[in-house]
């Protein structure tokens, strides 16, 4: 498996930095969202290069997905993502959905969704890039948030029915929103394209609260899955200290 850091992980620095230190902790990418704070997209691929690492996922530039009448937005943000992604060689785009819409039955919205994710299918397919729609808790951080449960998340994936629309499986939602975290983590690893790590409580790095992430992700290991895990996380000391502590304590015994 490969593993990621967030923009953020070291607060105050820009992306280059980020990306040099991901190179000296031994990890595979970046999540870096907000891919149009870049400026000068040739710039930053030529010292992605450099470094020898780069940009693993960024987000889409809009994130509507059942409102219909902003499904235009939806698909020219997504065009002008994958234009970016070119640039930058990135393979993964996440897209959050919205929140639910009041006095819409909700079937509604979730049909909407799936055609407005239909409509993007072909631009992704014929880019070689993946658009990762992720559930998010509405308990604790996302009040009101469209798709929350793994089941309905991937029920929308198959009901869109292309190999370029998958899902972030957010292990930290997923925990508050339904545990059974392995279970699902792994029954659901076709639609899956990438998985982001946190404990529960707090959203710090893992080995700070309840989630058992040496199991969970030696589970995930033994799926032969090989690709994303990014750490989506804050950090409760130093965040070169923790990364150490995450490779010494969790990684170690992983990879065994």
């Amino acid at each position: 498996m490969k593993y990621s850091l967030c923009i953020g992980a070291y607060p105050g620095k820009d992306a280059v930095y980020h990306l040099e230190k991901i190179k000296e902790h031994g990890f595979h990418g970046l999540e870096y969202y907000a891919w149009w704070d870049l400026k000068d997209l040739r710039s930053f691929a030529a010292e992605q290069e450099r470094i020898g690492v780069g940009i693993s996922a960024t987000c889409t530039k809009f994130i509507s997905l059942v409102d219909e009448l902003l499904r235009d937005a939806y698909i020219e943000g997504v065009r002008q993502t994958i234009e970016a992604c070119r640039i930058l060689n990135v393979k993964s785009i996440i897209s959050q959905t919205g929140n639910e819409m009041d006095g819409i039955p909700r079937e509604v919205q979730r049909a909407t969704m799936v055609e407005t994710l239909k409509r993007c299918a072909p631009m992704l397919e014929e880019a070689g890039i993946v658009l990762e729609l992720e559930p998010l808790n509405g308990l604790v951080d996302h009040k009101g948030h469209f798709l929350q449960r793994s089941d309905e998340s991937v029920d929308v994936v198959d009901q869109v029915g292309s190999p370029n629309v998958k899902l972030v499986f957010d292990v930290y939602h997923q925990q508050i929103t339904e545990g059974n975290v392995i279970r699902n983590a792994t029954g659901y690893l076709e639609r899956i394209n990438h998985y982001h790590i946190a404990d529960n409580p707090g959203r710090k790095q893992p080995g700070t609260g309840e989630l058992n992430y040496v199991n969970i992700l030696k589970a995930i290991k033994d799926t032969g899955f090989s690709g994303f895990v990014g750490l989506e996380c804050g950090y409760t000391i130093d965040t070169d200290a923790a990364i150490q502590q995450f490779k010494d304590e969790i990684l170690s015994r992983v990879e065994v």
